[in-house]
């Protein structure tokens, strides 16, 4: 037994931001964080889309002046990103429910699920983006 003087303590330093670079995060662990981003997004951006919702509800000519604002690219794009916003923190919202429940806690079930959040999200997100954009 070594005496409490040779033994040695393990050293738990914080990590630093240029260490952010060299970190490889899980894939549980990006969606945990775009989940974050994602609802941050929607908080930040909530006051827009409220005022965007009012302003196509008014009236007729208040909607066909949302249609026009909507036909701008920019806007679409803008549309797009918050559709993945608002797609990606449901699907992650569902996968955190689900562990909430005790299903596919462990690693390779958090790999699986995150990894069918992304594919999800990011599929939706492209129909969404067809749709927008006229495809059909």
């Amino acid at each position: 037994m070594q005496s409490p003087v040779t033994e040695r303590k393990r050293a738990f330093r914080n990590i630093q931001i240029g260490q952010l670079m060299h970190y490889r995060l899980p894939l549980a662990g990006k969606v945990s964080i775009l989940h974050r981003v994602s609802g941050l997004l929607l908080f930040v951006s909530l006051p827009f889309i409220l005022y965007l919702l009012e302003q196509s509800l008014t009236s007729e000519i208040s909607f066909d002046a949302f249609k026009g604002f909507l036909a701008n690219p920019i806007v679409k794009i803008i549309t797009l990103v918050l559709s993945w916003a608002y797609l990606h923190h449901f699907c992650a919202g569902i996968r955190f429910l689900l562990l909430d429940t005790h299903v596919a806690v462990n690693k390779e079930g958090g790999k699986q699920t995150a990894l069918i959040v992304l594919v999800v999200s990011l599929l939706l997100t492209l129909a969404m983006a067809l749709k927008l954009f006229g495809v059909f």
